[in-house]
């Protein structure tokens, strides 16, 4: 049973790579989660059983994460202890001989063993004193699963930086994308690909749409709103496209020359699989992506522009500058960890 977060699409596409290798090894594979990130994985996995899972229900108003989600931390606690009853009904139910868990804190048992997939380790906060505790309880949450994944390399070329340290008992499984390199012709100057939690990614979409419209450009935008169903529309010279599914937008991205996106994790790792230039816009406020769209322009990789400071036009005459992550990504981290837990159930 795979168990992912909805909390943007990011947590979904990321848990791809696992699944697509699970259902190689002939593992009869369930998908449980809630809202868009269900009906994404229903999408691609029409072939696979499905199960609901309680909503955290996170809103974000974009003034500050921590804020947000200390005000929220009952109405998530409260939908944690929801899914650890629900979970435990479903492995009595159905015989999971093991869970996976995409960030969701409630889906551990001593009936089965279970896994826990974080990139997020080391939680940023600004004030330092808070910051302590939070990683403390972080900590003490995952440690309550048999094993951590950590989607990434070991070593000073990983990507989460700071974010993947801290915690001893962790395995560090490979970049996850459900992205293939593939040789296809440039046919798009600029790919915008949206995500992530509401107002926020709807505020971005309408403050791209006004800068990307003065330009002489096609411009394709994919907003991810699995709900909206399927229909093109044209805004000007944006065709805007609700969502893809993963190899639609594989060939997509592969064809075009600049993406625009949030820098949630998610996205870095299709962006490195992919070796692509980039804008990153991270969601104002939530610290683990102003700390990754910085890390990588401090490193020349990505240009980072802040949300209430967009300059697409500018964005444009500096950008070949900043030349994309450089280095050959495979799956084989995966498919090892993969073999070596199905072999210890």
């Amino acid at each position: 049973m795979v168990c992912v977060l909805n909390w943007g699409l990011g947590h979904a596409t990321r848990c791809m790579p696992i699944i697509n290798q699970l259902c190689v090894e002939d593992v009869d594979v369930w998908i449980a989660s809630d809202g868009d990130a269900l009906l994404l994985l229903k999408e691609e996995y029409p072939q696979l059983q499905t199960l609901e899972l309680p909503p955290y229900q996170i809103e974000y108003s974009g003034k500050g994460m921590v804020q947000d989600m200390a005000f929220q931390m009952p109405k998530i606690l409260s939908a944690i202890r929801k899914e650890k009853k629900i979970l435990a009904k479903y492995i009595d139910q159905y015989q999971f001989d093991a869970v996976i868990s995409d960030n969701r804190y409630g889906c551990y048992s001593k009936k089965t063993k279970t896994v826990f997939l974080t990139h997020q380790i080391n939680i940023l906060i600004p004030w330092k004193w808070l910051q302590f505790i939070v990683r403390k309880f972080n900590k003490r949450f995952i440690q309550k699963f048999d094993e951590c994944w950590v989607p990434d390399i070991e070593g000073k070329q990983n990507l989460s930086g700071v974010l993947s340290q801290g915690l001893d008992r962790v395995k560090f499984i490979g970049v996850l994308s459900r992205m293939t390199k593939l040789r296809v012709p440039q046919k798009y100057e600029i790919l915008v690909v949206l995500s992530g939690p509401e107002p926020q990614r709807t505020y971005l979409e309408k403050r791209l749409c006004e800068d990307l419209q003065s330009l002489n450009k096609r411009v394709i935008l994919v907003a991810g709103k699995p709900q909206e169903g399927k229909g093109n529309t044209m805004i000007s010279n944006i065709e805007r496209i609700p969502y893809l599914t993963s190899k639609t937008l594989n060939q997509y991205m592969s064809a075009s020359k600049i993406i625009i996106s949030r820098s949630g994790y998610s996205t870095i790792m299709d962006l490195a699989k992919l070796g692509k230039q980039a804008i990153l816009i991270p969601t104002p406020g939530q610290t683990e992506q102003e700390y990754l769209a910085q890390r990588f322009y401090d490193q020349k990789v990505f240009l980072y522009q802040k949300q209430d400071a967009v300059d697409i036009l500018k964005a444009l005459e500096v950008i070949d500058a900043y030349t994309g992550v450089d280095k050959s990504i495979n799956n084989q981290i995966l498919i090892s960890t993969i073999s070596c837990f199905l072999n210890e159930l």
